[in-house]
């Protein structure tokens, strides 16, 4: 059985609130298996020996039905968020993990603006993109970045975002 991080957009917040504690007794329910959760924003370490496109697809099914909404899930494999930490071209946010945030998309962002995201960006901000990961550090604060805001939209691909400490607390419990 391999150990799986299951990222789930748009939960938390403020946005939709959703308990960790039914939340893992449900996806107990399903076969998943050693159930972590990661504060009340949908982060998830677990086991299971099925693909990370179907563990995706069981996840939203269970949400929507258990729940009444849908929550794109992003599963990754623990090597996958490893190499998005080693990738971080920002080592100052060891310093202030709550600056940088990771961006993991669905795909890779082929049609990317990058213009326009160079264009938004406030002085002190910078971005770079590596494949499926989207490193954005934004020293002054996430949440009144305009960049930030509109990041997804100008990826061109549905992403979830967290930030430095996030990435490094679900390491974390994935070693356990």
């Amino acid at each position: 059985m391999a150990i799986w991080i299951a990222l789930l957009r748009g939960v938390g917040g403020g946005i939709r609130p959703l308990s960790m504690r039914e939340l893992t007794a449900e996806l107990e329910a399903i076969g998943l298996k050693d159930v972590r959760t990661y504060i009340q924003s949908g982060n998830i370490v677990f086991s299971s020996a099925k693909s990370a496109t179907r563990l995706a697809d069981a996840i939203e099914r269970c949400i929507e039905k258990k729940f009444g909404f849908h929550s794109k899930t992003f599963v990754l494999s623990v090597d996958e968020l490893k190499r998005a930490a080693k990738g971080n071209p920002f080592p100052q946010a060891d310093e202030k993990p709550q600056a940088l945030h990771v961006f993991f998309l669905a795909e890779p962002a082929k049609g990317a603006q990058i213009d326009a995201m160079e264009e938004i960006k406030a002085k002190t901000e910078r971005f770079v993109l590596k494949g499926k990961v989207f490193y954005f550090y934004s020293p002054e604060g996430f949440g009144i970045s305009k960049l930030g805001a509109k990041a997804e939209r100008l990826l061109g691909v549905a992403a979830t975002a967290r930030n430095w400490r996030t990435v490094g607390k679900l390491l974390e419990l994935a070693k356990r």
